[in-house]
């Protein structure tokens, strides 16, 4: 079946003048872009300070919890996220979980002990899991499909890497003089979105659905994320063959079993069947699981590299990786003009292949090498890169649905993202640990870093083979063709 939406050179259901975005509009974009970048900035600003955070608090055994809190809560609750902003309306979720938010950072910066900070991340994650697919929906549902939709999106998406790249630089600054500056700072930013979002976020009706939730397809969907997150984040420490491991994932499996049967039988279920069963937006989401799961396994093994093994500092460190979260930006300006030439399948498939390339790079770095020479590169490839991919994969996951689908068909796209970032972390640092000996010489240790990155160059290899057998020559392509064969 080639007449799908991603072999489609452009998507739009009424012609458009242009493309440009002004006035309301840009206003409303900034506001939703700003959301997303505060969820990225907030993530790795604490990955930053977590070392100080568990002298200040004395915190050992439970100090992972602070990070694996907000994951748990985060992953855990964006389907149900999703389709709370699709039938309770996309504005009063996105506010009162933006609100949420705002408060859960406050609590979190006059945290007294540990179970009070991860108590605070939890609920973080939570109110995270309702503003992520809320504004994607708002997007999708403010903005005409085709060009300009396609060109809020590549706007949207690539704040999210640029957020996650400022949050370490500016992380390293702040914990350097009060680790509790990385709790207040998004709460400020945060504050000010909300604000903004009471101003130029304009009103949604209701579902015509009259706000018919699936309960119990939320507390299974929901359940079920949990378990699996749970699992896979703590499962490279626990070892995968301990109970904690194999335990929640299991219960996962038979959680998602009882989801199906219970949402066969649902007049209003909480994740219409259709929303996965196209093959199309199976390949949008591939592709961005791939994308950032590939990315955060990489960067992690690249940190402990740049920390451990070449002794840089947490400043320098997170600076090394500007690229990666903003050359991005540069490049979401031409993404409707590429779509429209080049389709979504040939802008996601090349984007795969520049992942290609980026990760086989890091494959030539030696002890010596230096940074503008071994690793520059590759950092601007994926930072191009994820724009190109996470674009379409919107893009791709949102087209072709009603306007009280949109919040769910988000909440797949980010799940699918957050999967891919437990997956491939879970894989890679096992890989990792099983090539690193006791006492590792700085040699060994690269060695095994290496063998790290043989995942995630995996893993990008496999999706571009896939999206690339799926892209259908243009029109413009086959006249090309067409005339050189005269």
């Amino acid at each position: 079946m080639t007449n799908t939406i991603l072999d489609a050179p452009a998507l739009h259901t009424h012609p458009a003048p242009h493309t440009h975005i002004r006035g309301k509009a840009l206003a409303l974009l900034a506001v939703l872009c700003g959301a997303l970048f505060l969820d990225a900035l907030d993530v790795s600003m604490l990955a930053v300070a977590i070392p100080r955070v568990g002298i200040d608090l004395n915190m050992t055994t439970t100090l992972p919890w602070v990070i694996a809190g907000y994951v748990l809560g985060y992953g855990g609750f964006l389907l149900f996220g999703g389709r709370a902003a699709d039938l309770l309306g996309r504005r009063r979720v996105f506010l009162i979980a933006l609100a949420g938010f705002v408060l859960m950072s406050v609590l979190g910066g006059f945290a007294w002990n540990g179970e009070v900070l991860i108590a605070t991340r939890f609920l973080k994650g939570i109110a995270a899991a309702f503003t992520a697919p809320a504004a994607l929906s708002l997007v999708a549902t403010s903005f005409q499909e085709g060009p300009a939709r396609n060109r809020a999106l590549s706007f949207y998406t690539a704040t999210g890497s640029a957020g996650f790249t400022f949050g370490l630089i500016f992380g390293g600054l702040l914990t350097e003089w009060d680790w509790r500056a990385v709790f207040f700072g998004p709460a400020i930013v945060g504050a000010v979105l909300f604000i903004a979002g009471l101003l130029v976020i304009p009103a949604h009706p209701r579902s015509e659905q009259r706000a018919r939730l699936d309960v119990p397809g939320a507390v299974l969907i929901t359940l079920a994320m949990m378990a699996i997150v749970y699992g896979l984040t703590l499962g490279p420490d626990q070892g995968l063959g301990n109970v904690a491991t194999w335990g929640p994932l299991l219960l996962s499996v038979i959680l998602l079993g009882v989801f199906v049967v219970v949402e066969r039988r649902q007049p209003y279920p909480l994740l219409p069947s259709h929303v996965l069963k196209s093959w199309p937006r199976i390949r949008a989401n591939l592709g961005v699981l791939v994308l950032v799961g590939s990315w955060n396994a990489t960067q992690f093994l690249l940190t402990i590299h740049f920390q451990d093994t070449l002794q840089w500092s947490p400043v320098v460190t997170a600076a090394a990786f500007w690229p990666a979260g903003v050359l991005g930006l540069f490049v979401a300006p031409f993404m409707a003009r590429l779509i429209k030439r080049f389709t979504l399948l040939g802008v996601m498939a090349f984007g795969l292949l520049l992942t290609v390339v980026a990760y086989g790079l890091l494959h030539f770095v030696s002890l010596d090498s230096m940074y503008w020479v071994a690793f520059f590169p590759a950092f601007a490839l994926v930072g191009i890169a994820f724009t190109l991919i996470f674009s379409t994969g919107a893009i791709g996951a949102t087209s072709g649905l009603p306007g009280n689908e949109q919040g769910v068909a988000g909440g797949v796209l980010q799940t699918a993202a957050q999967f891919g970032v437990a997956v491939m972390l879970a894989i890679t640092t096992a890989v990792y640990r099983g090539n690193l000996p006791a006492n590792a010489s700085p040699e060994q240790e690269l060695s095994a870093y290496e063998a790290g990155w043989v995942v995630p160059l995996v893993a990008s290899v496999l999706v571009f083979s896939v999206v690339a057998v799926s892209v259908r020559p243009t029109k413009r392509t086959r006249n090309l063709v067409e005339e050189g064969n005269k």
